[in-house]
Parts: C-alpha cells; structure tokens; sequence
C-alpha cells in the first residue's frame, strides 16, 4: 500500500526536522520542502492518471476542452497555494501564509468566472 511508505516517509522525516528544529530552523524548512516535493512527485503518477480519465470522460461527454482545463488550473493553484501556505506556517511565517492563501483564492476566482458566465449564458438559453 502506498500510503503505508508515505506516512512511514513522512514521519521519518517528521524526525530529522524535529531534530534539526532545535538545532537549525533553516535546515528543517528546507528538509520539509524537500520532502514535500519528493511526496507529490511519488503521487505525479496517480495525478497524471486521473487527469487522464478525466479527459476521457469530458471527450464522451462532449464537454468543451477549455473548461476542463480551467478546472485543472483551478486544482492546481488550489494545491500548489495550500503547499505554500503550510510552508510558510512550517517557517513561522503566519502572515505571508495568509497572503498566499488570499491570493490562490483570488486566482481561483478570476478562472472561475469564465466558467460561472458559460453556466450563466446556457441557463439563459434554456429558459
């Protein structure tokens, strides 16, 4: 099981950062961001894989390419804001993590609103 290796990964770690914490904070970020790193490129597999069931399913659903590819972008900010985010806090750094997370939102936003104007416009012409 896959899981079973990355929680035992993530509590080795877990380890040596608390042990370099005390020693140097900045060797401990830097193992955390490593390890977070070496995490989502085990898992780019399974991500790849699902990105492309998914676009299979779009193709039989006749769904238009753009709007599968913004929410891919949307996930994608969503992911890589809340990684940065919990860095941040890792580093102490409470303030800039809130900056990144207010500015995923935003840019979730701005994607989304394409999106919100295609529902909008198919409502429209139903009605």
């Amino acid at each position: 099981m896959e899981i079973v290796k990355i929680v035992a990964f993530a509590f080795i770690a877990l380890i040596i950062t608390v042990v370099f914490r005390n020693q140097k904070s900045e060797i401990a970020v830097l193992i955390s961001v490593i390890v977070g790193v070496l995490i989502f490129i085990f898992m780019l597999s399974k991500i790849t894989a699902v990105l492309g069931l998914l676009q299979k399913l779009a193709l039989k659903a006749n769904i238009d390419f753009v709007y599968l590819t913004t929410v891919f972008k949307i996930l994608g900010i969503a992911y890589l804001a809340s990684f940065c985010s919990e860095i941040c806090k890792d580093s102490g750094e409470s303030n800039i993590a809130s900056k990144v997370e207010f500015a995923g939102k935003i840019l979730i936003l701005v994607l989304a609103v394409p999106i919100l104007m295609g529902l909008l416009d198919s409502i429209l012409k139903l009605m």
